[in-house]
């Protein structure tokens, strides 16, 4: 798996880059919402990656936010007949946090704006992240959990979030991080999202 490309930003598109890594040009596709960030060419670039491969394919998307990459994730993963392309025109189409919102207030009209995005795709993508995977919860304690300016909170609810990210359901994530939380006791608003998540997986897998 790769995880990141580091190096020179050799070529930029509105749909891909190429990126210059000692030498080797790795090219990734990337939404528009990285392609408006990105630096000039020349430029060092650090781009969180997804390599999927298929029998016909292997091919790397780019992405400059960990909510982007996630939100990718699981859009090809968790929703049915949504593909990467397809995945990358939601990103393109629509901010993260625009896009949680909709999906949070079932807003069709919103989703099915998107380039690709018809009325029947856009239940789809609201239906199943709400009643499937469970995600809309979580979503819905992150917003809170910014407003109130809980650093607390939020580490626990984007362990959640990283942990549905990786293919488990709200609800065993969720659990698995309270679990986790009583265990620590009074450290617990210390514990970070990253050590949630890690600890988290020990638990999961076995």
């Amino acid at each position: 798996m790769i995880a990141f490309v580091r190096g020179k930003l050799a070529e930029s598109l509105p749909n891909q880059v190429t990126v210059d890594v000692n030498g080797v040009g790795y090219q990734a596709f990337v939404p528009l919402s990285t392609f408006d960030k990105l630096p000039h060419p020349g430029t060092e670039v650090k781009l969180l990656t997804h390599y999927h491969v298929t029998e016909r394919d292997h091919v790397l998307y780019g992405f400059l936010t960990a909510e982007e990459r996630d939100l990718f994730r699981l859009l090809i993963d968790r929703v049915s007949g949504i593909g990467p392309k397809l995945a990358l025109a939601v990103l393109s189409g629509m901010p993260v946090v625009d896009f949680k919102d909709a999906v949070i207030r079932s807003d069709l009209a919103a989703l099915s704006r998107m380039k690709g995005v018809g009325k029947k795709t856009a239940e789809r993508i609201v239906l199943e992240l709400q009643d499937k995977v469970g995600v809309v919860q979580t979503w819905q304690d992150s917003k809170t959990a910014h407003a109130d300016h809980d650093a607390s909170r939020q580490a626990q609810t984007d362990a959640v979030l990283g942990l549905i990210a990786l293919g488990f359901k709200q609800n065993e994530a969720q659990k698995a991080i309270t679990d986790l939380l009583k265990q620590a006791g009074p450290d617990a608003p210390k514990l970070t999202a990253d050590k949630l998540i890690r600890d988290a997986l020990r638990v999961l897998q076995f």
